[in-house]
């Protein structure tokens, strides 16, 4: 047991000297945090703030466990700080929605491509309920189909469009990396861009009509809600350790690398299973199996097209996650209506 403070332990040499080493370990840590923080080494809200905690004093007092409760406390809110951080990084980078990025960081960047399926969730959900309101209100399927695929367009300026465009007339052009790279980067749509462009969006479309179609709103709307999340999840796994970017500067060398391929994979079982949850309240186990099966394929296709750019352009830039995510959506809704 631990005496009051002021007193010594009455066990002999050993219960002493084992509080003088623990008190050297901690002033240790002490010492090295406060370099590492006066160098720069922990930025942001990302740095544990061991300075809040009182040195440790002499050996046999009470003090160490509320110095390790302190610690235990700040390591808390650091982690709280920064799933915040990353949330802001998500819907700011991700979205139009009013969300104001407060870090524009490395750290900032592993927790936004982590929390990016919450905000393709939020861009679901909000085509679904596009779509579920034209179908309520009589316009059919096909304007339902049409308002569940614009959304997404409008929620996110349609920058991934744009990426999906610019990275075709980049693969199409047959030029060298560095040409490539450029003819990304210029404001005009080249005609691999725009034909890419349309068959994606004819192809989004028609699926979204099959599924308002055949299956009621129900299967309308959860086809769009999980395609959201699925081609978000997609920027996470583009986003893995193993994943170079193509240039120096640009959101794609901001995300590019950051998430620990672990951590990708924990998120992707997450989403797996919760379309598998949504298709079995739809159709019980077949249901389960189809939207399972429906994300499997179209995070191979996102990945497929993601090893396609890395080995023609070097690595990834902001047009090629605009391309990935909307590959993923593509191939989620078109193996939606199989069956």
């Amino acid at each position: 047991m631990c005496n009051p403070p002021g007193r010594t332990l009455r066990k002999g040499p050993l219960p002493a000297r084992i509080s003088r080493v623990m008190v050297r370990v901690i002033r240790k840590v002490h010492t090295k945090e406060a370099r590492a923080t006066s160098s720069g080494s922990f930025p942001g809200s990302t740095m544990l703030r061991y300075h809040q905690c009182p040195m440790p004093p002499a050996p046999g007092s009470c003090v160490l466990p509320t110095t390790l409760r302190a610690v235990t406390i700040s390591r808390t809110r650091t982690g709280a700080r920064a799933s915040a951080d990353g949330i802001r990084f998500a819907f700011g980078t991700l979205t139009v929605l009013p969300v104001r990025v407060t870090r524009w960081d490395r750290e900032a960047a592993r927790a936004g491509m982590l929390w990016a399926p919450l905000a393709g969730l939020v861009v679901g959900l909000a085509a679904a309920a596009a779509g579920g309101l034209f179908w309520l209100l009589g316009a059919g399927p096909l304007l339902a189909a049409v308002a569940s695929a614009s959304v997404p367009a409008v929620l996110t300026r349609g920058l991934h469009l744009d990426g999906l465009a610019d990275t075709a007339d980049g693969l199409g052009s047959g030029r060298p990396a560095e040409d490539a790279l450029r003819i990304m980067k210029q404001s005009d749509i080249g005609p691999f861009g725009v034909v890419t462009l349309l068959f994606a969006l004819l192809a989004q479309v028609a699926a979204l009509h099959e599924l308002y179609a055949a299956g009621g709103w129900a299967y309308g709307m959860a086809g769009a809600a999980v395609t959201g999340t699925v081609a978000r999840l997609a920027l996470t796994l583009a986003s893995r350790a193993s994943v170079p970017a193509a240039r120096p500067e640009g959101l794609g060398a901001v995300v590019a690398g950051t998430v620990p391929v672990r951590w990708a994979l924990a998120v992707t079982v997450l989403v797996l299973v919760a379309a598998a949850g949504a298709g079995a309240a739809l159709g019980g186990p077949y249901g389960a199996l189809r939207h399972a099966l429906a994300a499997g394929v179209a995070l191979a296709a996102a990945q497929w097209l993601l090893g396609r750019c890395v080995r023609r352009f070097g690595g990834v830039t902001g047009d090629v996650f605009g391309a990935v995510e909307e590959t993923a959506a593509t191939a989620a809704l078109v193996v939606l209506t199989f069956g």
